[in-house]
């Protein structure tokens, strides 16, 4: 058995490819479980154990890999098309949960040196997708009395967690922004292909969204950061932490700084869907891959659903004179953990442009 090797589930999705790096700079023994490999530098060392989690069959048959797993970073996720329909439909919370068990049952039968277990919620958890929330949402509140996967899997791994050996942390990290592709919610590679088609279009770089909206958001960079203190920190044993960068922002008021790190001039007018403006351009798009020597990534496969979570983000389908309250949460109680680390959220945005354009998945600055 390995001193440490961890078992990363999602490992090609926005937070999974983040800690796949982290850890494996950190001489860890990684396992990336997901369908397809996570886009991490050469030179990376990892395993890549190609499972689909819908597939119990497959995974159980898998389980010979995981006899030596002594950490796990579960950050797999299911979502339908479309995105923010499925959060309201039981089958997207059966399906989410089906993955974990699907997994995590023959790992538990086999990993008897297992040691810590990470797993992913959000501000979905406070019920943010349904009404106004606390400013600032702390963890210690009472579980918001609302159906979702969230507390189907907290649950069910908490059933197990009795009576064992390994420890659980639950994470809940505010906007997630990383350099992973075709995912569910990284809108990173949106903001990437707009810029691109503007700037091939002779127009300067138009904030699609609606001013105001004071919000939070984390580097995926940062939070594999926390998965790595938290899997020797004491502190993180059975206990669930919000997550961020560790300062606020409006996305109106970032926009000059995302519009610089592309080296294009920002606009602001009426708000518009960027979900119908890449489906419009989309002909630019593949021209624009062509002629510079892009990776032949076609614009849905590059988007994912991510889009529409840009859309939503951005509020482009509010009503004007809709007002809520910021989604904000408390990090004190992680810091106090022993959990300090921040950045900046614009240069935070500056650096994921900047890797996207490294490996050729979107145009560089200028």
């Amino acid at each position: 058995m390995r001193e440490r090797t961890v078992l990363i589930a999602g490992a090609s999705g926005v937070i999974g490819q983040s800690a796949v790096a982290r850890f494996a700079a950190d001489g860890w023994h990684v396992i990336a479980v997901s369908r397809r490999a996570p886009d991490v530098a050469a030179g990376t060392r990892f395993q890549h154990l190609p499972l689909d989690l819908l597939d119990a069959d497959a995974c159980r048959a898998a389980a010979d890999a995981f006899a030596g797993v002594t950490h796990v970073v579960y950050a797999a996720l299911y979502e339908k098309p479309g995105l923010y329909a499925g959060w309201f439909e039981q089958d997207q919370m059966d399906t989410n949960l089906a993955m974990m068990r699907n997994l995590m049952e023959p790992l538990l039968e086999v990993a008897t040196g297992l040691r810590h277990v990470s797993v992913f919620q959000g501000t979905k958890a406070y019920g943010a997708h349904l009404h106004q929330i606390a400013v600032p949402a702390r963890e210690r509140s009472p579980r918001d009395p609302h159906a979702n996967f969230y507390w189907l899997q907290e649950d069910w791994l908490r059933a197990r967690r009795a009576g064992a050996d390994w420890a659980l942390t639950i994470w809940r990290p505010q906007v997630v922004f990383g350099g992973s592709t075709g995912v569910a919610m990284n809108i990173v590679p949106v903001l990437g292909a707009y810029a691109a088609i503007q700037r091939e279009l002779g127009r300067p770089l138009t904030y699609p969204g609606r001013r105001g909206g004071v919000s939070e958001a984390v580097d995926a960079d940062l939070i594999a950061d926390a998965l790595l203190w938290a899997n020797g920190a004491e502190a993180a044993r059975d206990e669930t932490f919000n997550i961020t960068n560790g300062d606020v922002f409006t996305w109106a008021d970032t926009w000059p700084a995302i519009a610089r790190a592309m080296q294009m001039e920002p606009a602001f007018g009426e708000p518009f869907s960027l979900v119908a403006y890449l489906h419009e351009h989309e002909a630019v798009w593949d021209d624009l891959v062509r002629r510079h020597d892009l990776r032949a990534t076609a614009l849905p496969a590059l988007l994912g659903e991510s889009h529409h979570y840009a859309d939503l983000l951005f509020g482009v389908h509010a009503p004007a004179e809709a007002a809520r309250a910021p989604v904000l949460v408390s990090t004190i109680k992680l810091r106090q953990a022993g959990f300090g680390g921040c950045i900046d959220t614009e240069e935070m945005f500056a650096k994921w442009l900047a890797r996207l354009a490294e490996r050729r998945i979107i145009l560089p600055p200028g």
